[in-house]
């Protein structure tokens, strides 16, 4: 029934020459018949080859840099049931220019990309699993009816979302990057294929990382030595397309060139990356690491780029590790990450220069927290732990005592089929 209703037009808006009216008679949204057919067509083809990974990128895309403040300011009178504020009116005159149909499908786009990913990135961050928004409207026999969106988050039929997919990237983004702005630490746990990365977050995980020493073990290959990136890169492909943010483990970029890592990343779909200064034979200089992350920072702005650093794993004195936090964080790196960083004095000095990623230790997340941590992965602790439970549960077969538990069959077969890349995938 849901899917009937949301096949019946939209109902009617008045038409009007300038301001939010002009804007609302003119976009696909609130149109129906051959003009819906004609917008929808502008519409489709102004979002051909648009890869944003921010609202930036996409109003720059549109022909309209610079103008999310008065994005903003229209998106609280654009639906028709809102009243019309001088201020909106005025923000849509100034983005306007000339007023035809290309111009107001620029600005719609924008107001719905910017209301739409505003309001699904705070339900990624929360876990909220209702669509961003709750209801639509339908022009009925009987008057407009109210149609809700649950199992449709984005529409249904002839007004289903043209830009879905791209909506979906930057509110990912947008909700990860929220994610290491809390209060409490974002726990992010590593999976290592999609069975344990969907099982993590049917748990309630908000966020799912992937872990570089599961990927390469999984597939034969040693971790560390550069040699697992296409399985690491199928690998983050595939869980792009979760309903949660995923961070992917790219190691130190697989021996590809700055320019290759910043378009492989602008191309995974992932909210976020980790990237290590560490090398198959040593440490990368400060220098040669920040050229990495400034032109992946360039190349995908809204990508969360947690800047590894493994001083720590190597000896190295703090004042070193802390000279390279500074200098990743200047060329762009949203978040450092310090692999073997236990001491809470060390912790503390970190945390004040960027969010603070460390692996899970004996200190509580409350304990971490209260120190300054802003992320606390499992690393391969949760890969390790699966391959001894394996083992374990194998010797106790062979040695007739009652293995321990796991997933029933129709569990795993249900985690993977009750629809993991559906509403925001």
């Amino acid at each position: 029934m849901t899917e009937e209703l949301l096949s019946l037009p939209v109902p009617s808006v008045p038409g009007g020459e300038r301001g939010v009216a002009w804007l609302r008679a003119t976009v696909v949204r609130f149109s129906n018949g051959p003009d819906h057919t004609r917008r929808r067509a502008l519409t489709t083809k102004l979002l051909d080859d648009v890869t944003a990974t921010t609202l930036d990128e996409l109003a720059t895309a549109l022909g309209l840099p610079g103008s999310l403040d008065d994005i903003a300011g229209i998106a609280p009178s654009y639906q028709p049931h809102e009243p019309i504020t001088a201020a909106a009116d005025a923000a849509v005159e100034r983005l306007a220019g000339t007023h035809d149909e290309e111009t107001a499908a620029r600005i719609g786009l924008l107001v719905q990309a910017w209301a739409a990913t505003n309001a699904l990135a705070e339900h990624l961050r929360t876990g909220n699993q209702a669509p961003p928004v709750p209801i639509t409207r339908r022009a009925a026999e009987t008057g407009t009816v109210e149609v809700s969106l649950d199992g449709h988050p984005f529409g249904h039929g002839p007004h289903a979302c043209p830009g879905r997919h791209l909506a979906t990237r930057i509110a990912k983004n947008m909700a990860f990057r929220a994610m290491h702005h809390q209060d409490e630490p974002l726990i992010l746990p590593n999976a290592w294929d999609h069975a344990s990365a969907v099982a993590l977050h049917a748990a309630g995980f908000t966020a799912i990382g992937t872990t570089s020493l599961g990927v390469a073990a999984a597939h034969g290959i040693p971790d560390g030595m550069g040699l697992a990136g296409d399985q690491a890169t199928a690998l983050a492909r595939l869980l792009a397309t979760l309903p949660c943010p995923v961070t992917a483990d790219l190691e130190s970029g697989f021996g590809r060139t700055p320019a290759e890592v910043a378009e492989l990343v602008a191309d995974l779909g992932v909210a976020g990356v980790n990237l290590e200064d560490g090398r198959p034979h040593g440490l990368a200089t400060p220098q040669e690491q920040a050229e990495l992350i400034a032109a992946v920072k360039e190349r995908a702005p809204g990508v969360f780029l947690n800047a590894r650093i493994d001083t720590h794993w190597q000896g190295v004195a703090l004042e070193e590790t802390e000279d390279r936090a500074r200098r990743y964080v200047d060329a762009g790196a949203d978040g450092i990450f310090v692999a073997g960083l236990t001491e809470p004095r060390d912790i503390e000095t970190l945390a004040a220069l960027a969010p603070l990623n460390v692996l899970a230790q004996q200190r509580t997340p409350k304990e971490l927290g209260d120190l300054g941590v802003k992320r606390i992965s499992t690393g391969s602790l949760l890969f390790r732990a699966a391959l001894h439970h394996t083992v374990a549960t194998a010797e106790a077969v062979r040695d007739g005592k009652p293995a321990s538990r796991s997933f029933s069959y129709d569990q795993v077969q249900d985690l993977i089929s009750r629809g993991t890349r559906s509403a925001a995938g």
